[in-house]
């Protein structure tokens, strides 16, 4: 069920994104506990001069491979997410090559009655799921 936004400098190939998503959705998997058919990803690409994604004053660089993630959730514990930011950095560098430097990961909350996966329901509400 979370919904997971990647916005990323154009430029990667099919592969390469692919790698990228079926990690994200690992680490969702392995954090959050969510059922592997869960799935729901939309990755928007743009042109290097589109993205500014600088270090808050952090002290490091980021490069062309950025990549910034949020994620629309229920309510999760801190531990779960603290967990997921790791696994998502861990498997990026491990499969895509991606720094942990050019991950930035955002979290948005919100509540049952804010999903409708189709059919105008509202199936958390409806008892569907």
């Amino acid at each position: 069920m979370p919904l997971i936004r990647i916005d990323l400098v154009a430029g990667r190939t099919d592969d390469e994104l692919k790698k990228l998503l079926d990690a994200a959705h690992d680490a969702m998997f392995d954090a959050f506990h969510v059922p592997a058919g869960d799935r729901y990803q939309i990755v928007q690409e743009h042109p290097a001069s589109r993205m500014i994604i600088e270090d808050t004053g952090l002290g490091f660089a980021r490069t062309a491979k950025v990549v910034v993630v949020q994620v629309t959730t229920r309510p999760r514990p801190r531990d779960q997410k603290v967990d997921f930011y790791a696994r998502l950095a861990r498997y990026l560098q491990e499969r895509c090559g991606i720094d942990p430097a050019d991950l930035m990961v955002s979290c948005v909350e919100n509540t049952d009655e804010d999903w409708s996966f189709g059919f105008g329901r509202a199936q958390f509400l409806t008892g569907e799921l």
